[in-house]
This record gives structure tokens, sequence and C-alpha cells, in this order.
């Protein structure tokens, strides 16, 4: 096995983190059915219930605030309820007790109905609470993390700056070392750690809470890969807190990508959607929706089963996307499709995309030696130019290196076959391009809403989506670095700022960008 440890950090993150699991419990298959492709040993764990019950629960560490579960508890109809507290006062102390309960979250009407075994009712921003309110698996007690030094959305002590974060871990860390107690044992259980995978928020308290476990995690386990999923909250915000999140965003950038092997930034809402998406941008529901769709899609090939086709690991990703560079953050752009419309283009015409799609290309315009270009959903976070200087978004795109994942007949055999031979070569000239293709459609569960419009309502999903280093990290990271240089205060400015210009010269060694800066 080569197992993949997720940890999940704040609301955002523990929303995509929910559709993740609800997926992947739909890929088990039971009876004679046929083997599903996907390994569940990779995210699963199995184990034994209170009664003796066989469990496979998720690989998960779930972290967040007081009140922010829902009605998430850390028992449940595999692991049982502890004991009522009334009674165990009353054998502790002889005298007269008093039990001060909050006031109980009332459980969903989707919840409800799974617990009694009945068909769920539908889904909608207005009935989503609270990630739990559409989860649909179950998790170990020790899965389960919750925060009480801060309570969600306060208005007297917010979770907000990057600092209250690192202070939050420092603070934990040194009263029950955090690793000992939480990730530690889910460690002990894996046979041949893969991968630890983070899904966080970057542009709010999270953002240091993740670069402080990080930073000691790496103390413990070395090289072990690690990618941050770091999630940016795009739209519209007043200019003051815009201005907080740019720095936060700037820490986070500096900090937590210089640790992990992979850091791949993920904005809640595009600047640019295609006609066939209806995200509601306020819905924490919708806007982790398509970010999971990007994630899990681009991570299909780390947990299929060994001999499958489009097999392939977290490190061996690592390997072609670094390209022999210090190339850690990586920009992800995806495109989707019902698979009855690529039924027929992968014999002839696979490289082409409706019109509907290739119309919108989320503002770049300029040269793309990849299929980058193709993919109608930019997901890498913009910077809004909160300086007043001329920005330059009309660069030309190079490329160094990019995965594409596809699920469904986007591309035939021999393209696939073609694109990854060139590149193996090594005296070839451009980009390395790698392509995996996997029959495995995203499957469109209750729990997931339907925002990507079709003729019917859409059951499978066929997903293209690729994960590249090119100029445009540097571009976007240079941008946040002039806000960070006029809003930082001067003892952290000059070594944040050094370090970030510093992540962008790994984005030029070798490529001459004047040549090719020019707009078309």
């Amino acid at each position: 096995m080569h197992e993949v440890i997720t940890l999940q950090f704040g609301q955002q993150a523990n929303h995509v983190g929910t559709h993740f699991w609800n997926a992947q419990e739909t890929y088990f298959t039971y009876g004679d059915e046929e083997e599903s492709p996907v390994d569940h040993d990779v995210h699963f764990r199995p184990g034994h219930s209170e009664d003796g019950t066989e469990t496979f629960t998720p690989r998960a560490l779930i972290y967040d605030l007081k009140g922010a579960f829902g009605t998430l508890r850390r028992d449940n109809a595999l692991y049982g309820a502890p004991d009522d507290p009334a009674a165990i006062a009353q054998q502790m102390w002889s005298g007269n007790t008093n039990v001060i309960r909050t006031e109980q979250i009332q459980q969903s009407a989707y919840q409800q109905h799974l617990d009694q075994g009945l068909a769920p009712p539908t889904l909608s921003p207005d009935t989503v609470r609270y990630w739990s309110d559409f989860n649909r698996v179950f998790y170990h007690p020790k899965s389960i993390v919750q925060l009480h030094e801060y309570e969600l959305n306060s208005a007297l002590m917010p979770f907000e700056r990057w600092a209250t974060g690192e202070d939050l871990f420092d603070s934990l860390d040194k009263e029950h070392d955090l690793l000992d107690r939480d990730l530690r044992p889910f460690l002990e259980e894996c046979d041949q750690l893969q991968a630890i995978q983070m899904i966080t928020s970057a542009d709010d308290a999270w953002g240091g809470f993740t670069a402080k476990y990080l930073e000691r995690m790496r103390d413990e386990l070395g090289k072990t890969s690690a990618w941050v999923w770091g999630l940016e909250e795009g739209g519209r915000k007043p200019r003051d807190k815009q201005i907080l999140q740019v720095a936060n965003v700037a820490q986070s950038i500096h900090q937590i990508s210089s640790q992990a092997s992979m850091y791949i930034p993920l904005t809640t809402l595009p600047d640019v959607l295609p006609p066939y998406v209806h995200l509601n941008g306020s819905s924490k529901w919708h806007t982790s929706a398509l970010q999971l769709l990007a994630m899990e899609s681009m991570t299909l090939p780390t947990r299929l089963r060994a001999g499958q086709q489009g097999r392939s690991s977290f490190a061996d990703i690592e390997t072609l996307l670094s390209n022999d560079g210090n190339r850690r953050i990586a920009q992800l752009n995806m495109s989707i499709k019902d698979p009855s419309e690529l039924e027929g283009e992968a014999d002839g015409n696979a490289g082409q995309h409706d019109s509907r799609m290739n119309n919108f290309t989320n503002g770049n315009h300029g040269h793309d030696d990849s299929n980058t270009k193709d993919l109608d959903i930019d997901m890498q976070p913009k910077t809004a130019n909160l300086t007043g200087e001329r920005g330059n978004d009309h660069r030309r795109t190079h490329v160094f290196s990019q995965l594409q994942s596809l699920r469904g007949k986007w591309k035939s055999n021999l393209e696939i076959e073609d694109t990854n031979l060139a590149s193996r070569d090594r005296f070839g000239h451009g980009p390395r391009i790698e392509s995996h293709q996997s029959s495995l459609l995203f499957p469109v569960i209750d729990s997931f809403p339907q925002v990507f419009a079709s003729g019917n309502v859409v059951q499978k999903l066929a997903v293209n989506v690729s994960l590249s280093t090119t100029t445009s990290v540097a571009q976007r990271v240079r941008a946040v670095e002039r806000i960070a240089r006029s809003i930082i205060g001067i003892d952290e400015r000059e070594a944040l700022c050094d370090g970030l210009v510093g992540i962008c010269e790994e984005y030029e060694d070798g490529w001459e960008s004047g040549s090719e800066s020019d707009d078309d």
C-alpha cells in the first residue's frame, strides 16, 4: 500500500474535504460488482468499533474552531457515545451538581434521512449551514480535533490574522505536542506512507497554523511528500479585508511553499467562469465543490490500483513538475463536460473542445505552449491591484512542466502515448508534459451541488485538469510581493519580500522572459 493522510484546516477546507470523502465513498464496490479501479486502502484505514465490528474510516485529521462542526460529533454509529457527564459527575461528587449545556444545533433534514435509511431531500445553499450538513461518511473519533480557543465567526476574537494562527499552534503544541497526540496514531498505521496532503485556507489565520504544523512535520518526517492545497477567497470584498488577506497570502506563499513538496493555490471563485458553470459565490458548499472537482481529479492517478492505466504517485508528479528545479508552486486549470459530449471526439478531434468552452479562457490571451489555453476554468487566484501601478496580465506564458489528468475519453490512446513519449525525450525541446487518462468519471451524488448546466441532471462528469509550473505563477507571486512591500511592517518586510522574489526567480532560470514579454 501507499497510504495518504489528509489534514484539513478550517471551514473552507472542511467543505472541500467533505466533498472529497463523499466522492471516495462512491468508489466502493460490494458483492458481485466489478472491482473498483480505486485502491481504498490509500485513503481509508481499517479498524474495529467498540463492539468488534470491522470499520473503514478516512485517514484524516479534521481541525476546526468551536462551533464549526455543526451536528458532527466524535461519537457516531460506529463508535458509541461517551458516558453522560451528569452521571460521571454524580459518581465523583456526592454534593449537588449543575450541568450546563449549550443549545444543541438541530440536525439537518439531509442527515436525518441518512440516519433513517431514507432517500435524502435535495440540498440547497440555504439548507447547508455547516460542512457536516452534507457529510455522508463516518470518521474515527481521533479524526475530529476541535480547537476551543477560538469560536467560529467571533467578532470579539476573529481568527483572521496569519500571526494568530502561528500563536495558536505554538501554544497548543507546547501543551499537547500536536503531532504526537493527533498525527502519530495515523502514521503508525501506515505500511508505506506515500504522502500527506493538507487542505487549508491560505488567506486567514489557518495559513499561519498550517505553516507551523508543516514546519514541525518536516522535523519528524523529513522528505516525505507533503502537498498543500492553499484555498483563497475570490470575488470582491472591502479594501481593508482585501489588504489583510493579501498580507496573509504573502506569508503563506513564503512560508508554506518553502517547506511543502508542492503548493497549489485554489481560488473559491475564478474571475471568469464559462457559461456552463452556475456558482453561488457566497455558498461554501458551492465554491468548495468546484475546488474539490479540480483537486480530486488531479490526484486521481495517486490512488488507482497497481496495473491501472494512468496510475502515478505524488513523488512522480513532484519530479515532473519541478523539472530539475525548485519550482514548488503550481497552477491548476480545468475543463468539464457531460461525458456524452466526448463521444466521437477522441478519434480525430480529441484535441479540440466545443465552441461553448473555447470562448472562455479566463483572460489568458498570451501564448501558451501547452494545452492550458484550452482549459476554460483557471483556479489560480488573482491578486487585485491595490498599489495603483499598471499591471501586466497579458504576458506570454511559458510552461516548464505539466501533468494532465483526464477523466473520460478526452484523447485517444495514441495521443496519450505520443505525449508521454515526447516527455521522456531528454533532448526534446519545449515543456515536459505527461498525460494520464482514466475511464473513471466524477460521480455527481446528492450531496454535490448541480452547478454544471446540461440538458439533463448530470450524474457523471468528464474532467480535464492540468497542473503546471509556468511563468504565470511568478507573475502572480510578484503581484503579491509588490502589495506586501507597501502593507507589511518594516520588521518583516525585507525577509518576506526577498523570499517572494527568490520564488519568482525559480520560474525564470533557463527562460529568457524578456524575449516573450510583449503582448499578442
